[in-house]
């Protein structure tokens, strides 16, 4: 990220998956910050600049944006389909991170423009490795335009 400090947004309504998330990246020190918002109306809200989420030096624009899709007020995938939508923030690369398997959640992702598509694990180890992985690819070896 030509050293510029990571920014994630992380879209989770788990604290207790947000807390591991938020820990084992940190753990890492592959992310410089995370930004976490724990519904989808909350999440649009400080993509498009509003309410608390008004000013964009308190809410930057994140490098990449981990998206549950099980979430209160807006769903993830409704979330996922304004992001993609939007010049200016299509650009930024959305990996879904939820516990659904279901083909047709996976396939409306994809037809929204999901970067990717990873189902959490229900063991602590593996899910503590996925996130290691997904950390070292998205934030340490993918690159994204300027």
């Amino acid at each position: 990220m030509n050293g510029e400090p990571v920014l994630v947004l992380l879209i989770e309504d788990n604290p207790d998956h947000a807390e591991l998330i938020i820990r084992t990246m940190s753990e890492h020190r592959i992310v410089n910050h995370i930004n976490h918002v724990s519904d989808g109306q909350q999440a649009l809200e400080y993509l498009f600049h509003q309410g608390i989420y008004s000013d964009p030096a308190s809410s930057p624009r994140p490098h990449i944006i981990l998206l549950d899709l099980r979430l209160p007020r807006v769903d993830g995938l409704q979330v996922l389909d304004a992001i993609k939508q939007d010049e200016e923030l299509k650009i930024i690369p959305v990996v879904v991170l939820t516990t659904s398997e279901a083909e047709k959640d996976i396939a409306r992702a994809y037809d929204n423009h999901v970067n990717s598509y990873l189902v959490k694990p229900v063991g602590f180890e593996e899910f503590t490795k996925l996130m290691d992985d997904m950390g070292y690819y998205w934030l340490g070896w993918n690159t994204n335009p300027a």
